[in-house]
């Protein structure tokens, strides 16, 4: 099972091949949002790596989102392409999941609620939170942020913040039980282990009416959470 991962949903541009579930090749940018320019290069790097294996796909993993309008829209569309062109199918991972199996291996085992963010604009960012079983806790939804947010969960459970929208909570969710992990951010090799579940169930999605997961709702308050 070869698959080619890719994932454009923040700033970081990064492609990467898995051959079951090892990752044999892995190229990325985080230089900004150079996609357009990148992405058509990592791609034709990883496909001339299969070559001189004399190996090819058997199906794209995208990046689905939340994230920029942008770059998910160039990594959607490079993906459907690719599936028409190769003949393949497409399979389609949450970006917040792909920053948790990052958060992860950076952690260990945890007993924490995680709560992957990707920025959205001014205090509003994109989140969700999980067990470190990927167990959904509850679902991705926009978020502004204050001083009394989500100060349900963390009353009752430590929870670790990542991403890049987390770095402009740390001085407004100040919970002692609120945790920080820099530098997470989701890239095309934390990809694999979902992807593979997904091929391996035959979950993949509509190449022709598949659109990524842009969450244009905002909430224009608080949202107060149930757990």
């Amino acid at each position: 099972m070869i698959i080619l991962h890719i994932e454009t949903s923040t700033n970081v541009c990064s492609v990467a091949v898995s051959e079951n579930l090892n990752c044999v090749f892995s190229v990325s940018n985080t230089d900004g949002m150079n996609h357009a320019a990148l992405l058509s290069l990592f791609i034709k790097d990883a496909l001339d790596f299969l070559k001189t294996e004399n190996k090819k796909p058997d199906a794209i993993a995208v990046s689905s989102g939340p994230g920029s309008y942008t770059g998910l829209r160039i990594g959607v569309s490079t993906a459907k392409g690719l599936c028409y062109g190769l003949d393949i199918p497409l399979i389609a991972i949450s970006t917040l999941e792909v920053m948790i199996i990052a958060a992860i291996a950076h952690i260990g085992k945890t007993e924490a609620i995680l709560c992957p963010m990707i920025d959205a604009r001014r205090m509003e960012v994109y989140a969700a939170f999980y067990e470190a079983n990927m167990n959904l806790v509850r679902e991705i939804s926009a978020d502004i942020i204050d001083s009394e947010s989500y100060d349900e969960i963390l009353s009752e459970k430590s929870v670790y913040f990542f991403g890049n929208g987390a770095d402009k909570c740390k001085t407004t969710i100040t919970h002692p039980n609120s945790l920080f992990i820099d530098n997470i951010v989701p890239l095309a090799e934390n990809m694999i282990t979902l992807a593979v579940k997904a091929f391996e169930a035959n979950k993949f999605v509509d190449v022709a009416y598949f659109e990524p997961f842009y969450l244009k709702e905002f909430h224009t308050t608080a949202k107060k959470l149930n757990f």
